[in-house]
């Protein structure tokens, strides 16, 4: 009763050994494999650590909310469509004030910009932070459409904006470099050489995509655009519906209140865009299924190398073994065990480099993903598949010099020097 399960412990064994006998060989084989697999599986547990931290934390855009930009967001535009985008003037203070007016009791419009070189800096008594900060204006809406709040003294007033007021509210970074061990709370600083006085500070944010959200100073957006050149910016509009339940409403009436406020006709196309987390999301699952069918092509030459590879050292393996062949068939041993033998070693060679290709792959997306300050992940379903395929490219390209194998003739076998 137990013979079947000696036969197959006795044929496992033999196919390790000989594997073992050749770690050299084996290991080459092996390592084309892992590339293989490493590829797909590093890059597959990269895009979903950070597809699972945008999902959670895309926090620029607040909940409900939308925004217009002269420029899109999220996606790379060349030739015809760059120079279509730089023709487009820019939202301008005026205009956005205008959206404000129209849209007034249909949800929280803020308006913001940044400065573009991003070089600013942050300099009290002698204390500087690195350059590179983000350095913007505003309204008092920032907080809500940004998911921003206020740690210690106060948020911007209508007034504030009105009057172009030289006061500024800082991130906790700039807090701790520059203010180490004083309230920054009606302090002079200097930010990108231009005099604000803190009227108050972020709560801490931690970092987005790899980027720390607390090294920001924000200013009046009246304020910035006097002291940077309103000439050169285009503001960013973010609204935020009054209730989920309608969020597609308010978006409606947003697109008209910004076509009037742009000054278009009824027959002219938007001169602007509108985005939201939802879109943002969209453009990122397209960079990322371009990735991913990248990784795909690499990983699939790369197998398919490491199967050739497989096939061709088992074909040494039939040659150079063909007298133990012989006597293992002259002694009792029928084609399916010689047949079972060379398969498992196939499928061996490749179950092993896929097992390596899977973890070096996994630590390579992890370690990626943490750099970019997003969550670890383990690929269940990619690592399963990656198994699978494995599995299969052993059989597919081990069974021809199996079938060889097997259906040598013992004495002829025997005879082989």
């Amino acid at each position: 009763m137990n013979k079947p399960g000696l036969l197959l412990r006795e044929t496992v064994n033999m196919s390790f050994a000989s594997l073992g006998a050749h770690k050299l060989r084996t290991f080459l084989t092996v390592i084309g494999i892992t590339i293989g697999v490493f590829s797909v599986i590093g890059v597959m547990t990269a895009v979903s650590a950070l597809r699972g931290s945008i999902e959670s934390g895309l926090s620029f855009l607040g909940a409900n909310t939308y925004q217009f930009a002269k420029w899109p967001i999220g996606i790379q535009v060349n030739g015809n469509d760059r120079a279509k985008y730089n023709r487009r003037k820019n939202i301008t203070l005026a205009q956005s004030q205008r959206y404000q007016q129209l849209m007034a009791g249909s949800g929280n419009v803020c308006l913001k910009v940044f400065l573009r070189n991003g070089t600013a800096q942050a300099v009290y008594n002698g204390r500087k932070t690195t350059p590179g900060m983000q350095y913007g204006g505003t309204d008092e809406n920032f907080l809500t459409a940004n998911q921003y709040a206020i740690d210690l003294g106060r948020n911007f007033t209508a007034g504030d904006v009105a009057l172009g007021s030289p006061v500024v509210i800082i991130g906790q970074d700039i807090v701790t470099k520059v203010f180490p061990s004083e309230s920054p709370l009606g302090k002079p600083i200097k930010v990108n050489n231009l005099s604000y006085t803190v009227i108050g500070t972020f709560v801490a944010k931690g970092s987005s995509f790899g980027q720390s959200q607390d090294a920001i100073a924000m200013v009046p957006v009246t304020r910035f655009l006097r002291d940077n050149g309103a000439d050169g910016y285009s503001i960013n509009i973010a609204t935020e519906a009054p209730s989920p339940e309608l969020y597609y409403e308010s978006m409606d009436k947003a697109l008209t209140a910004m076509r009037i406020a742009r000054g278009l006709k009824p027959s002219e196309e938007n001169d602007f865009e509108l985005y939201s987390n939802d879109s943002l999301l969209a453009a990122f699952a397209k960079v990322a299924d371009a990735v991913r069918d990248g990784a795909f092509i690499i990983s699939a030459i790369a197998l398919a190398a490491a199967g050739v590879g497989i096939m061709n050292i088992m074909l040494v393996s039939v040659t150079e073994r063909t007298k133990e062949i012989g006597v293992r068939k002259s002694i009792g041993a029928r084609q399916v065990n010689i047949l079972s033998q060379f398969l498992l070693e196939a499928v061996a060679i490749s179950l092993i480099g896929g097992v390596g290709g899977i973890l070096l792959g996994v630590l390579a997306g992890d370690a990626l993903a943490l750099a970019l300050h997003a969550g670890i992940v383990f690929p269940w379903g990619w690592a399963i598949a990656g198994l699978v395929v494995c599995s299969g490219i052993g059989i597919g390209f081990g069974f021809y010099p199996a079938v060889k194998a097997a259906g040598l003739d013992p004495i002829e076998a025997l005879r082989y020097e």
